[in-house]
Formats: structure tokens, C-alpha cells, sequence
């Protein structure tokens, strides 16, 4: 019972450390981007949707809860077959918890479409909201194919 108790503290511990991870915006930049010159694109909006940036996409969590759903799993038994069974039933049920957890952030963003001034067109997604940005707005292409972002 013990254990069980120590298991539900790591991944309140968990939940809790995620929900403090800085969101990224139009206006916040990575040590990376920070002091580089970048690539800036004049260009036009030619359309504008909203869309739902899933972050935490990773295999991580759900490695994570299996590994410690596993191990507390094998504690519950009385013998060798039932330590298996718990185990297995643990590391599913962690694995399902961590995967759950780790994908768990979402943020509002915008799909903006951009035909550049040289005639290129370009699709960016970024956090954001669909009333920032219209059809025909002049902007900005900040970045490259890695790291590109949109701005008036």
C-alpha cells in the first residue's frame, strides 16, 4: 500500500511539473533563436484557419508509467504467477496513465497561409488565436523550415 502511495506522488509529480513548461508564442524565443540573425519574408495572408497544437506528443510518458506501473505492479501478489500478473496489469495500466499525461497539453493556434512577395506560398502553424490574423494582412515570415513563425 505503501508503494501505491509513492507511485500516485511521482505522477502527481509529474502532472504537476509539465504544467509549468513556458508556452511558446509569437513573442517568445528560444535560446536558439535568441541573437541570430534569421531569414524575414514580406509576404501577404491568404487565408487564415484555427487549428489545435498537441503538445508532449512523445512515447516517453507512456514508457515511463509502464516502467513504474510495472514495478509496483509486481509487488501485489503473494507468489511468482500472481507478482507476473501484476506486473503485466501495472505496466498496461502506467503506460496507458503516462501516455495520457504526457500528451495532455493543448494550445489554441492558427494555420496561416502566406503567398510571399517573390511568389512562393508557405503554410506556418503557431500558437495563436484566428481574430490576430486576416486575409490580406501584410507580414512577416520569420525563420526558416525549422523554426518559422508569422508576425505583423
Amino acid at each position: 500500500m505503501k508503494r501505491i502511495g509513492y507511485l500516485a506522488i511521482c505522477l502527481a509529480a509529474t502532472a504537476a511539473s509539465t504544467a509549468c513548461m513556458p508556452t511558446s508564442s509569437t513573442r517568445s524565443f528560444t535560446d536558439e533563436q535568441a541573437m541570430r540573425a534569421q531569414p524575414a519574408r514580406p509576404g501577404r495572408v491568404v487565408a487564415v484557419r484555427g487549428v489545435e497544437i498537441r503538445t508532449g506528443q512523445t512515447r516517453l510518458g507512456a514508457l515511463a508509467g509502464a516502467v513504474i506501473g510495472g514495478a509496483a505492479g509486481s509487488t501485489i501478489g503473494g507468489n511468482t504467477t500472481q507478482n507476473v500478473i501484476g506486473a503485466t496489469a501495472g505496466a498496461a495500466a502506467g503506460g496507458a496513465v503516462g501516455g495520457t499525461l504526457a500528451g495532455a497539453g493543448r494550445t489554441a493556434g492558427v494555420e496561416l497561409t502566406v503567398e510571399l512577395d517573390g511568389g512562393q506560398t508557405v503554410a506556418v502553424i503557431q500558437p495563436g488565436n484566428v481574430a490576430d490574423f486576416r486575409v490580406g494582412d501584410r507580414v512577416r515570415v520569420i525563420g526558416n523550415a525549422e523554426s518559422a513563425r508569422v508576425i505583423r
